[in-house]
């Protein structure tokens, strides 16, 4: 038995084809779904989608949205996603670097909140280029 999984952004599908498995970042920690899953809609954090094919995992790297899993389909609303065999790893690092030089730069609240998230951000693009196949 597999689930259908859909991955959506506001530019383009990412993803629309049957999984055994994934491996979700939720705001209140990371979800494991396999076939037959309770019905549930949920937030999406910043982190990695992980999806089980057969045999080999890839990863997305989500940029928050929402969930919904009903009858083994699975839909998630990104505002922003990349497959992890996407993603230059070179930019991916200099992006990350920049974003940690702007977060010890940064002053007041709201520039701190906002580099803390483009660091999030940065720091999953790595993520999904690290791990690209486990």
């Amino acid at each position: 038995m597999s689930l259908n999984l859909c991955v959506l952004t506001p530019n383009r599908i990412i993803w629309d084809s049957e999984v055994k498995e994934i491996i979700l970042s939720t705001n209140s920690g990371q979800i494991g779904v396999l076939p037959n899953h309770i019905p549930i809609v949920t937030c999406v954090d910043i982190g990695l989608l992980k999806i089980r094919l057969k045999d080999r995992w890839l990863t997305v790297a989500l940029i928050g949205g929402f969930a919904r899993i009903s009858n083994n389909e699975i839909t998630i609303l990104g505002n922003a996603a990349e497959m992890g065999i996407d993603i230059d790893p070179k930019e991916a690092q200099e992006d990350l670097e920049i974003a940690e030089a702007n977060l010890s730069k940064a002053e007041g609240k709201r520039q701190i909140t906002e580099a803390n998230l483009a660091r999030k951000r940065a720091r999953t693009r790595m993520e999904a280029v690290n791990t690209i196949s486990f």
